[in-house]
């Protein structure tokens, strides 16, 4: 398990959530570190001299230990602990009543506990926390490691971009340096998703198609989704596959981005591409570990990790959509900061920089754009046109684009 040597700007944000009194509900894909950061959390309130008691309901022992008399239970947390943790909470039946009654308990004796808990699954999360819990609850999506965060770790083990682009970034084969191991891993993640996740919301015949349509995702990341057209090809029904997508959503392995409009006749406005949460899982979908150079689907690799390092930074006033017209005109990115877009284009590579066709065209039915972005593997000065700035960063530098929309105002 990679501790926290891994700098993870999401852990200062949750720390600060400490001081505040609801409880903190960390969600996200299996594997992505919502375990260590408990850990991290426990660890810094116990620095702190708060007490704490952690919970992994994974373990039985921990799970029995949270099933006893109610009352008792309730009781014995809030005069005992300060800082409340419980991992994979969905195992425990009547979840949100328990943490209900801790919560209103500890506010009766004016006793501050602070409840973290995490899930992997976001049915499972709504349907133990629900309405009960309405108001109280702040919660935070936890993904894997990005490049950025991987890049400024000070370590032998530390991976390079092709690396990255791979394997992916599941905290757990940070540390792994044979790739035999590495591709092993990935193998059992999928089964353990598979088995533990999925099995349990579908029907066990349909196990089959719900597989053969992550295949399908995984070849044609980046490109439209149809329903119909999914639904033709699995032999199964489009409402089925509307289902299987909205799985795939609520247990957070795919990501369907939706397209950017405003009242423009040409646009398309109910389309959506499809990206799954990381590379390393899509490449092990496909069988594909090959250095994304001399693969046929660079371009959608690249295109994939700009979306898996803009995803993460989004702000609550931020949004992510892509631009497509009936006329063929397109733009990768675009993303939305208090109603302004900015968009953005990813080149495998670039030779000079020139503004791709998509990124004009948007500029010129969008006139009042401030900034564009054009993402390949090599920087090129800044230049402005009109109203805009156009960009030319590395894939590195996304970061720092991203930064500068938030400081804009």
């Amino acid at each position: 398990m990679v501790h926290m040597e891994i700098q993870r700007p999401i852990f200062n944000r949750l720390r600060r959530e400490m001081a505040e009194p609801q409880i903190l509900v960390l969600t996200g894909p299996r594997q992505v570190g919502k375990t260590t950061l408990l850990r991290a959390l426990e660890r810094a309130g116990g620095d702190a001299g708060r007490r704490t008691r952690f919970f992994d309901l994974e373990q039985p022992s921990d799970l029995a230990g949270l099933r006893g008399d109610a009352q008792d239970l309730i009781d014995t947390l809030v005069a005992d602990a300060d800082d409340l943790f419980i991992d994979e909470f969905y195992y425990l039946a009547g979840a949100g009543q328990l943490f209900k009654a801790i919560y209103d308990r500890a506010r009766a004796k004016n006793r501050k506990i602070k409840i973290v808990a995490s899930g992997s699954s976001s049915v499972e999360i709504h349907s133990h926390l629900g309405e009960s819990l309405a108001g109280r609850t702040m919660t935070y999506r936890i993904y894997p490691l990005s490049w950025e965060e991987l890049s400024q770790w000070d370590s032998p083990a530390r991976p390079d971009y092709t690396d990255f682009l791979r394997y992916g970034g599941l905290p757990g084969l940070a540390t792994v340096a044979d790739e035999e191991r590495k591709q092993r891993l990935l193998q059992e993640y999928l089964s353990a998703y598979l088995f533990k996740d999925i099995k349990g919301l579908i029907k066990e015949e349909n196990i089959r198609a719900f597989n053969h349509l992550l295949q399908l995702l995984a070849q044609n990341q980046g490109q439209l989704v149809e329903a119909s057209s999914l639904a033709r090809e699995l032999r199964v029904s489009a409402p089925t596959i509307e289902r299987y997508l909205s799985m795939m959503d609520q247990t957070y392995v795919n990501f369907l981005l939706p397209s950017y409009h405003t009242n423009l006749a040409n646009e398309l406005k109910k389309s959506r591409k499809t990206y799954l949460y990381d590379l390393g899982v899509r490449n092990s979908i496909l069988g594909d570990f090959r250095d994304p150079s001399r693969r046929e689907d660079r371009g959608a690799i690249f295109e994939s990790a700009v979306f898996l390092t803009i995803r993460p930074l989004l702000t609550p006033n931020m949004q992510l959509r892509f631009w497509r017209t009936k006329s063929s005109h397109e733009v990768d990115f675009v993303v939305i900061r208090n109603r302004v877009p900015y968009p953005i284009e990813v080149k495998a590579s670039l030779s000079e920089p020139k503004l791709p066709s998509g990124l004009a065209a948007f500029c010129r039915k969008y006139p009042k754009v401030t900034r564009t972005l054009t993402v390949s593997d090599r920087s090129f000065e800044s230049r402005r046109e009109g109203n805009a700035v156009h960009e030319f960063l590395p894939f590195s530098r996304v970061p720092e684009f991203i930064e500068r929309i938030q400081r804009e105002e």
